[in-house]
């Protein structure tokens, strides 16, 4: 991967957004909801207390998210859409 966070940040790619509803209706991509769940591939180091030392972050790569709807800055990397956040505007980690 190309692109490294910084600090507290994580690098989330979005799941696709459900393309039916849960009674079999096909949603048109108007009528489709922004992904609020996402897959962990990038993090970084963690944030720099006044120490000196970093506070690990709570996630990894690889983890399964869910995070607000509006959270984090949208980019393009590789034809992918993928979102830079703080791991704060994490909600929570899915666990199967």
């Amino acid at each position: 991967m190309a692109i490294r966070p910084l600090d507290d940040r994580v690098l989330v790619e979005p799941l696709e957004a459900e393309e039916k509803t849960a009674g079999g209706i096909l949603l048109p991509d108007t009528a489709k909801e922004k992904p609020q769940r996402g897959k962990i591939v990038a993090v970084g180091p963690g944030r720099l207390r006044d120490s000196g030392d970093r506070t690990a972050l709570s996630v990894k790569i690889g983890d399964e998210v869910l995070f607000g709807r509006y959270a984090g800055s949208e980019i393009k990397e590789g034809g992918k859409e993928l979102k830079v956040m703080r791991e704060g505007d994490i909600l929570a980690k899915v666990v199967k």
